[in-house]
Parts: C-alpha cells; sequence; structure tokens
C-alpha cells in the first residue's frame, strides 16, 4: 500500500472496552468516564452503535452512529512520550490502537475491513476536557488540535466480530485529498479558505455534526 509510511501491514494491537466509572479521588467531586478503557484478548462483536458492552459516559457528545469505535495510531504514542505525555496504546480512551495507520495516512470515507467487520471513517476526534484532566494537562486540547495527533472515529457499515491481531484492510478511498490531519486543521485553522470549507460541507461521508459545524462556518464566511 503506497499511501502507508510504513511497510507494516496495518492491523490492531490493541482492542480495549469501557463503562462509565468514577475515577475521581477519594473525597473529590465525581469524575464519571468511560476515557480508561481495558483492554480484551478474545473477540468483541461489533455493532452499529460500537462494540458490545463498550459504553460512553456523555452521550450528548459521544458515541452514536457517526462515532461508534474510536481509533488511534500505535506510532502517535512515542511521539507523545518524547514530549513528556507518558501514554500508550488505550492512553487517549481508543477502543482500537492500530499499528500501521495514522491521521496522515487515513482520510475522510476510507472504508476498511476489519475481522468480519467493513467500517468507514467519519470524522477527527475532537479532544475533549477529559483527556486533558485524565493526563492532568490543562493544555492538551490546544496540543492536540495544533499537532493533530487527535484520533479518528468510525461508522460501521458490516456488523461482526473484531478481534486484536485482526488485519486492518483498505477497501475504498473516495476522498484522498482529505486525511484526517488536514482535515482537522481546516476545521481548527483561523486561516481556513472558502473553498476547503465549502468541500468539507459537501462530503457526504463526513459525520453529521462536521458537516453541520462547516456548513456555519461557511455561512459566517461567506457573510463577511
Amino acid at each position: 500500500m503506497p499511501y502507508l509510511k510504513s511497510v507494516t501491514t496495518p492491523h490492531i494491537i490493541q482492542l480495549a472496552i469501557g463503562r462509565p466509572e468514577n475515577h475521581a479521588p477519594a473525597g473529590e467531586e465525581p469524575w464519571i468516564t468511560a476515557i480508561y478503557r481495558k483492554p480484551v484478548s478474545a473477540a468483541v462483536f461489533c455493532t452499529k452503535l460500537g462494540f458490545e458492552g463498550d459504553q460512553v459516559a456523555n452521550r450528548r457528545v459521544h458515541g452514536g452512529p457517526d462515532k461508534a469505535v474510536l481509533c488511534y495510531g500505535a506510532s502517535n504514542y512515542p511521539k507523545w512520550q518524547a514530549d513528556g505525555l507518558p501514554a500508550g496504546p488505550g492512553g487517549f480512551g481508543e477502543n482500537l490502537t492500530i499499528q500501521g495507520l495514522d491521521e496522515e495516512t487515513v482520510c475522510i470515507g476510507d472504508v476498511y475491513r476489519i475481522g468480519e467487520v467493513e467500517a468507514q471513517v467519519s470524522q477527527p476526534r475532537g479532544p475533549c476536557n477529559t483527556l486533558a484532566h485524565r493526563w492532568g494537562r490543562p493544555d492538551l486540547v490546544k496540543v492536540v488540535k495544533e499537532n493533530h495527533r487527535s484520533g479518528w472515529y468510525l461508522r460501521i457499515l458490516r456488523e461482526g466480530k473484531i478481534a486484536p491481531g485482526d488485519v486492518v484492510e483498505l477497501v475504498s478511498r473516495p476522498h484522498p485529498a482529505w486525511n484526517i490531519a488536514k482535515t482537522s486543521e481546516v476545521n481548527y485553522s483561523r486561516n481556513r479558505s472558502l473553498e476547503d470549507v465549502r468541500e468539507l460541507a459537501g462530503l457526504p461521508e463526513l459525520s453529521v455534526n462536521w458537516r453541520s459545524d462547516f456548513e456555519k462556518k461557511l455561512g459566517a464566511m461567506a457573510g463577511r
């Protein structure tokens, strides 16, 4: 696959499942989150709403068909460690930690075959305060928006089982110009172009929420 930076066949090095739990220190206000997902060793059935047994704490901003599965590139973790963040696989709350793919090599609308599942890339992961809280880094949201090591979400086109070690095989790529990093850059940059915003607002494979946000940006830019 010439679009990959590595000759390694993309594959899952960790599959993790989580449920909302209180992770606040004793005596402090409850902090309910599912970001501390735990690795599993066996195959798990994945529905159109995500892995069986996996849950989110805040359904207003997490979960749903467009954000059924969260993926993260394993190659990002050595970079974070070099930057002083002691994170490893699962550190960003992802369901699937994938070796051989990252925000530069994954594009909006990509369809991948993973085990029995076919899944489509729907949007970049939007960094949130839960991630910053986990690592005790108030600046982490800003940093992720700048370096684009965000991870990405999948929608499930065909349900089935996924297991650790499964190959992640690219089936189709309708929008090679719109990788995760570039899509995030346009979303967060103050120097975004009208042409880029218009194109992203019209991508049918992009999640409903991100298309709506780009449509609002487009309206604001057109009205200047």
